[in-house]
């Protein structure tokens, strides 16, 4: 939260009619949400001394902080004002106005005691506002600084020494309003804050105590002590109407001496620290103020260690919360599921390094490292549950992968494409196929050869099923072909036999058609030569007749006899040959009956 969202104080401690100091839950949020160091500074003093007016300056408001124009005291408690830091960039100012002490009202100095060594407690710059001098009724009035070691402790089981009560406590600021004097000491010039050194003077000698005391006190306790005067700022009139007026209408010695009195808390007015040099947020603030309260309320002394010990239990553990939701927003950039482990290892190891830095600008008085181990310890659950997501992503997007890779696959198991004689080597294919798919497929994480291992240790079961059917169909398959051989080679010796006989009977149908042939040719050669024989016997016998007629018939008569032999010898031919045709079964005789004729010629 930016302190500029006050736009004006809150009461930060209530004190109640019994003088018992509560916290104000409100005030307590707004401190919770600075996370910017912070300078406090506290104003105390008398009520009606001008002390609220100082802290609307440091504001840089005219209004703010209530100023009692009357008699009566206006704060309450210890009242807050959060503004940006003029000077410092990243730290905050914190103002607090704290309750006029000496109020006659009252009826006790108890609760004024616990207002001032809460201012003390809280600050790192104390302003303690008096009226006209510093003398010694101004002093008295400061008498509860002396009642400091009763009313605030450093150390919980150690005596504290002047020292180290003087090391913990702010820087000390004395204001004197109205002043009139002349700065001078010994009727020499002097300086504020010589003038503030001579007044804490102790007196030698006895019965001096309660004198001295005060003063000694604000030496030991301390160290650093500031001073500025202040001259009446204005008419009645005008003071009483503080609020209203601006510089135009004061003193400008007034004007001046609370513009240097300003610069210097800006400027001087260190961050606040609390135990080993701790520096002080608002969020450590608002705790310190809680716990000084509630030992307060209990009736213990503030202990400013056992304050720390509390703060650093409180803040170790919002520190390692911190840091673990530190590491979850950094873990919050994985993409689930990561490629592989180192992937996801390097961004845990980056994130780790992150919140343990966070967790050691926050953390402090760890010295056993006993809040760092219990980081540790939870960032390595974190990170388990991490792994773990990551595995059953990547487990999800596997299968995922697989189912939509391998869905033909099943396809086909379920319609028993693979059930067939060479299904086994098209299932391994298959299967080879799609493993390779899967395996140049992304996003499958740092599961991915695992889950794969699982599907096909399942499918190997299945191999073995479909390669037993095939070795089955095969064995069958051999049978067939066994008999399918044997079919064959009596189908072939059929098939020879059936074309051995129809060449036989071609070769028989040939010869009948060649003895047909040459019986047709033979026939009608003999047809021919009987037709020639015949025309010559009748031509012979024409010659003969006309040869009887012209010659005698006693010369021509042996002429006749040898004609009619030679006729005689070719009717015995022709019949040879009508014989030969009917008597002779096949060609391959013809030559026989012809060399049997001729021989019987």
């Amino acid at each position: 939260m930016a302190a500029r969202s006050m736009k004006e104080p809150v009461c930060l401690i209530e004190s109640d009619s019994k003088g018992r100091l509560r916290m104000v839950p409100s005030a307590l949020d707004i401190l919770q949400q600075i996370e910017q160091k912070v300078v406090v500074v506290s104003v105390v003093g008398m009520y009606r001394t001008g002390k609220s007016y100082l802290m609307n300056k440091l504001a840089g408001a005219n209004k703010g902080f209530p100023l009692g124009c009357t008699i009566q005291s206006k704060t309450k408690g210890i009242w807050m004002w959060c503004v940006p830091h003029p000077r410092k960039p990243d730290h905050t100012l914190v103002l607090l106005d704290t309750e006029g002490l000496g109020d006659v009202k009252k009826g006790d100095t108890k609760n004024d005691n616990w207002i001032f060594a809460m201012a003390v407690l809280l600050s790192s710059t104390l302003v303690y506002n008096s009226m006209g001098t510093i003398d010694n009724e101004s002093m008295k009035n400061l008498h509860y600084v002396t009642e400091l070691t009763k009313n605030i402790k450093i150390k919980s089981k150690e005596k504290d020494d002047d020292r180290t009560i003087a090391s913990y406590l702010p820087s000390f600021v004395w204001t004197v309003r109205d002043f009139s004097l002349l700065l001078e000491i010994d009727e020499k010039p002097c300086t504020e804050n010589e003038y503030l050194e001579d007044g804490l003077k102790e007196i030698q000698g006895e019965g001096n105590q309660h004198y001295n005391e005060p003063r000694a006190c604000l030496r030991k306790f301390f160290l650093s002590r500031h001073c500025f005067v202040f001259e009446r700022p204005a008419k009645v009139k005008i003071m009483q109407r503080m609020e209203e007026v601006t510089d135009a209408d004061l003193e400008p010695e007034f004007v001046e001496q609370t513009n240097k009195f300003t610069d210097h808390i800006y400027t001087k007015s260190d961050t606040k620290y609390v135990g080993d040099g701790i520096k002080v947020t608002g969020r450590l603030l608002g705790q310190l103020a809680e716990t000084y309260v509630k030992a307060i309320r209990s009736g213990e002394v503030p202990c400013l260690e056992n304050a720390v010990v509390a703060l650093a239990e409180v803040e170790n553990a919002k520190a390692v919360e911190q840091a673990r939701v530190l590491y979850v927003q950094r873990m919050t950039s994985v993409r689930f599921p990561t490629n592989t482990l180192e992937e996801l290892s390097a961004i845990h190891a980056s994130s780790e390094r992150d919140a343990l830095v966070l967790f050691r600008k926050r953390s402090f008085r760890d010295d056993k490292q006993e809040y760092q181990k219990k980081l540790v310890i939870v960032l390595k659950g974190a990170y388990n549950q991490i792994c773990e997501k990551n595995i059953n992503e990547s487990m999800k997007a596997c299968e995922q992968i697989i189912k939509g890779v391998f869905e033909p696959l099943e396809n086909n198991l379920g319609a028993g494409l693979y059930s067939v004689l060479g299904g086994y080597k098209m299932f391994c294919q298959d299967l080879k196929e799609m493993t390779d798919t899967y395996r140049r497929a992304e996003g499958k994480g740092v599961k991915a050869e695992e889950v794969l291992k699982i599907y096909l240790d399942k499918k190997a079961v299945v191999g073995k099923a479909i390669l037993a059917a095939v070795q089955s169909l095969y064995e069958a398959q051999r049978r067939a072909e066994a008999q399918k051989v044997k079919w064959e080679k009596a189908e072939r010796e059929r098939q020879a036999m059936e074309l051995k006989q129809n060449a036989l009977k071609v070769a028989i149908a040939q010869q009948k058609r060649t003895q047909e042939e040459h019986i047709k040719q033979l026939n009608a050669k003999m047809a021919k030569d009987k037709k020639d024989a015949d025309d010559r016997h009748q031509t012979m016998m024409a010659a003969l007749e006309e040869q009887r007629r012209d010659l005698e018939l006693d010369e021509e008569m042996p002429a006749l006899e040898e004609v009619e032999v030679e006729v005689d010898e070719q009717k015995n031919e022709r019949e040879w040959w009508e014989w030969a045709i009917l008597a002779v079964p096949g060609v391959g005789l013809i030559n026989e009956i012809r060399r049997a004729v001729k021989s019987n010629k």
